[in-house]
């Protein structure tokens, strides 16, 4: 049986290759200037990962007739649409949305925002190792100093000392970003059923490598860390309830909207 270095290398191996191996009018969009889509944590509804900034709501329905690159960007909108369609209009809306108010009658801001640190704060192997592998030394010491900070002061993580009282910034880095910055261009756009957040070829490959640098996998046996991800998914939704619905409510074309949303947030962010 392959050991994980093996699995490792072998994911890792997969995932460059297709992220380089489709043509350039399937590559990355450029960002548009003087845009900005302030963007949250992936959680468990298709429209949260770049777009419930309650500040950028208006800027959306601008978003919603894509550009001729965007429409390049997105070979497999056929099939990408009514995936989106499904994972919103039925998992949202009947599992991930009722599950997440529940979730939010029962437990406090306070322990859910807490709950979402102490999680994050796992991460620091993904944003530590990417910070290293695209040349960024200092800015992973800083995610090293955040960890230790917020693990022993913080509480294990559930408060955000580091950021609150010592101004240390997070530095989050993933593999997607790291493929990148070596020169792999996106792929196309993807949507992935049951999944929720969009997502591309590249950085598909790119969480691939990142799960197996998480933590709660290694440590934790695959029931638990199954419930842990769903807890996680749900306490996501929740913490952003009312600003996912000020986004439905707010543009015409949800697919377009967050799928533009979503170049204009990666692109961003690989630029840092």
């Amino acid at each position: 049986m392959m050991d994980r270095r093996a699995v490792f290398s072998l994911v890792f191996i997969l995932s460059a290759g297709l992220a380089a191996g489709y043509s350039p009018r399937a590559w990355a969009v450029e960002s548009s200037p003087g845009v900005e889509l302030a963007g949250v944590e992936a959680g468990a509804a298709v429209e949260a990962e770049a777009v419930v900034e309650s500040d950028t709501i208006p800027t959306l329905e601008a978003y919603a007739a894509p550009s001729e690159a965007e429409v390049d960007a997105d070979p497999w909108e056929r099939y990408n649409e009514p995936v989106f369609r499904f994972n919103h209009d039925i998992m949202d809306r009947y599992v991930y949305k009722p599950a997440a108010k529940g979730w939010d009658a029962a437990l406090p801001d306070s322990f859910q925002r807490g709950l979402h640190n102490a999680i994050d704060n796992l991460s620091v192997v993904r944003r530590v190792v990417n910070n290293l592998l695209q040349g960024k030394p200092a800015r992973a010491g800083r995610e090293l100093a955040r960890f230790t900070i917020n693990s022993t002061i913080g509480y294990v993580g559930f408060l955000d000392v580091a950021k609150d009282y010592f101004g240390i910034q997070q530095s989050d880095e993933d593999f997607g970003q790291t493929l990148a910055v070596w020169g792999a261009k996106s792929g196309p756009y993807f949507v992935i059923p049951l999944v929720p957040p969009p997502t591309t070829i590249r950085d598909a490959g790119g969480q691939l490598i990142d799960g197996l640098m998480d933590p709660i996998a290694w440590a934790a046996p695959i029931g638990a860390t199954f419930g842990i991800y769903g807890v996680n998914a749900i306490n996501e939704r929740s913490l952003y309830l009312d600003k996912f619905q000020q986004v439905e409510e707010s543009v015409v074309d949800l697919y377009s909207a967050v799928r533009n949303a979503y170049f204009q947030k990666r692109n961003a962010a690989i630029r840092e």
